[in-house]
């Protein structure tokens, strides 16, 4: 149970285009930004924030929800956790990958590139950081700078979003719950 129960007469604000487009992109209204909406302009500006770094761009949609995935894992949330594997699953990653993802480093399931990014999100999701030089470089063979900068876009995103809902304990809607459960049955 959240900490402080998520807003529910967001239809009758400004904020109702904003949850219209977030229940047509994941399924279902998410209680973060349900959290979020006591504060319109957070809501907003992490929409705003959201939209640009999941935007097409250089790194794979599917990679990207896997760097949130691995992100959230390293930071013990599982709130985001679990919607990036749902994420995940809906940009098409199998959910063989998405159970092997702590074997990323070994399994040949992952391209080297996705062994590079995941690496550097891994050691980033974790308190202290532990992103090394050599890890950078690694990355660099693999990814442009602007791709790069997607990766630690997202990265980044879930720093916020891992704090944010491991701190409201906010609670786990049913689809991507009932995925995640179902990442830990196959095994």
């Amino acid at each position: 149970m959240s900490r402080i129960e998520p807003m529910t007469d967001f239809e009758e604000s400004e904020l109702l285009p904003f949850f219209d487009q977030a229940e047509k992109w994941m399924g279902f209204q998410p209680n973060d930004g349900l959290l979020m909406a006591y504060k319109p302009e957070i809501l907003t500006s992490f929409f705003t924030l959201a939209k640009a770094i999941y935007a097409e761009g250089l790194v794979p949609s599917g990679l990207k929800r896997m760097i949130g995935h691995i992100t959230s894992l390293a930071a013990g949330c599982k709130y985001c956790s679990a919607h990036t594997a749902y994420g995940a699953d809906k940009k098409g990653v199998s959910k063989e990958k998405l159970e092997a993802i702590w074997e990323f480093r070994t399994s040949p399931l992952f391209l080297e590139s996705e062994k590079a990014a995941l690496n550097v999100a891994l050691k980033a999701g974790a308190t202290p950081n532990s992103v090394s030089d050599e890890d950078f470089e690694i990355l660099k063979t693999h990814f442009s700078k602007p791709a790069i900068v997607e990766i630690v876009g997202v990265i980044s995103m879930f720093g916020f979003l891992n704090r944010w809902n491991s701190t409201f304990n906010t609670q786990l809607e049913n689809a991507p719950d009932a995925f995640y459960q179902s990442l830990n049955k196959t095994k």
